[in-house]
């Protein structure tokens, strides 16, 4: 299904920092407080978990500013995906609040959050396999089915395999093209923000470097995007600026490059990271 080259992956991802720091405007690190206006999207000292008195969050503050490709990394338990299913009201906030464009979203239904300008894709079951890669793109809109041909040109000019195969049902596809469908799906309401749960979770290398790229157009296309992800060398290499989560709170931040040569961000939370660094 996919139009890319295995071969050409590997060089293109690894320019992409390059690549995005020419192409988009520079993240809050590299401008003036005066000149980055407000965040698109802020959680302000979260506090929340899933069950009563248990919290995950402890007091996590995260900002994406408009054209930002945020990355969140950190240990397993940090809180990474805890933080995107508050923003997205899938959890219980006890503390802080989320604010998208200025205005307090804490705690709003999914369905709000959408017809706001906020998507977000999980990182497990994302697609309706039953359905065809159109029908899946058609559920992105029902709250709003007029605009179905406008989107679906916007959707499948960034990922033109869709439109080719737009026929064939979700359930048949690959893992990295059913993380594609619901990329695109999650597009279709014209989201300011794009919340990525994991994307290149179960994905071979390959695969994984595919998805990066797609994640970059869809960020270079206008869309803030804030990417939980394990694999934190890849998404420091792209992202414009990191949070790196512990136990629920955000314990280093900076933009990416900045966070690749941390000595105590590489031996505390990137692992084998610090042996890459070594080369």
């Amino acid at each position: 299904m996919s139009d890319i080259n295995p071969n050409e992956v590997n060089d293109e991802t690894n320019v992409l920092a390059e690549d995005s720091a020419r192409a988009r405007p520079q993240g809050p690190h590299t401008l003036a407080p005066t000149d980055r206006g407000e965040p698109v999207l802020k959680t302000d000292n979260l506090i929340g978990g899933y069950l009563p008195g248990v919290n995950i969050l402890n007091g996590c503050t995260i900002e994406a500013y408009p054209g930002e490709l945020i990355g969140i990394i950190g240990p397993n338990g940090a809180g990474k995906s805890t933080v995107l299913k508050a923003i997205f009201g899938q959890i219980k906030i006890r503390g802080g609040k989320v604010i998208l464009k200025g205005e307090d979203i804490t705690g709003l239904k999914a369905n709000k959050l959408v017809t706001k300008g906020v998507g977000m894709v999980p990182q497990n079951n994302n697609v309706f396999p039953s359905l065809t890669i159109e029908e899946n793109l058609e559920m992105g809109l029902f709250q709003k089915p007029s605009i179905f041909a406008e989107r679906f040109d916007f959707v499948t000019t960034l990922f033109p395999e869709l439109g080719k195969r737009r026929k064939q049902r979700a359930g048949s596809l690959s893992g990295g093209e059913r993380q594609m469908v619901a990329m695109g799906r999650a597009l279709m309401m014209e989201p300011s923000v794009l919340l990525l749960d994991e994307p290149s979770a179960g994905l071979s290398p390959v695969r994984q470097d595919e998805t990066f790229m797609r994640v970059h157009q869809i960020n270079r296309a206008g869309v803030s995007v804030i990417m939980v992800e394990q694999n934190a060398r890849r998404c420091l290499q792209i992202c414009d600026r990191a949070y790196v989560l512990d136990q629920g709170r955000d314990a280093y931040t900076g933009t990416g490059r900045e966070l690749m040569k941390d000595p105590k961000v590489i031996e505390l939370y990137l692992g084998t990271l610090a042996a890459d660094q070594g080369h």
